[in-house]
């Protein structure tokens, strides 16, 4: 079984684990939110180098609150902030006039809860990437020895991803494990093809 947290659109590595593991896939909701993850966070490729997008949460410094109960906070605008930088990011992008409308839709909407707002971006990737939604547990799941639990940041990542070509490839390396967003913008339906090939 492959173990994923709730995330915010999810970076290359998350989406690789989630397309290669098929029906062995299922999103824990039921564990606690982590600080500083891709839980509410994802990075983009800008003219400037990578960017990271954070959704602004209602205290997200209490211990050991469970993912599930974490409400997202409007009194920032970054809502507003993302939205710019995604357009300014990825409109000269391959795909941007294809995709970009599922995208702007999801930052119009205040969604009171993160799982809710990642799930949306679940179901808008999974829809451009003709995937079918993985399970979501509502209870934690305890990993197995036989288990791959991406939950955990700290274990180390052995990921390599296939090369495309990005954004700002001619001034900017590339960038191996940014948003999925990323990703979809550049290659469009090639997309599901890179995320096979990438090495977990």
């Amino acid at each position: 079984m492959i173990i994923l947290p709730s995330a915010y659109f999810g970076s290359t590595e998350y989406w690789s684990a989630l397309v290669q593991g098929g029906d062995d896939v299922v999103i824990d909701l039921g564990e606690n939110y982590v600080k500083r993850s891709e839980r509410n966070r994802t990075e983009i490729m800008t003219a400037g180098g990578v960017m990271q997008l954070s959704v602004q949460l209602a205290h997200a410094n209490r211990p050991r609150q469970p993912m599930r109960t974490m409400k997202i906070d409007y009194s920032k605008r970054w809502q507003h902030q993302h939205r710019v930088a995604i357009e300014s990011a990825y409109r000269s992008s391959p795909y941007y006039d294809y995709y970009a409308d599922r995208f702007t839709l999801l930052f119009e909407k205040e969604w009171r809860y993160l799982a809710d707002l990642n799930h949306a971006t679940l179901e808008a990737v999974c829809a451009i990437l003709k995937h079918p939604i993985p399970r979501i547990s509502e209870t934690y799941i305890v990993a197995q020895e036989q288990d791959t639990d991406l939950r955990d940041k700290k274990r180390g990542s052995t990921f390599v991803a296939e090369p495309y070509i990005q954004v700002f490839s001619d001034r900017e390396p590339f960038a191996p494990n940014l948003s999925i967003f990323d990703l979809v913008m550049c290659e469009g339906p090639a997309a599901t093809d890179i995320l096979l090939k990438s090495k977990l």
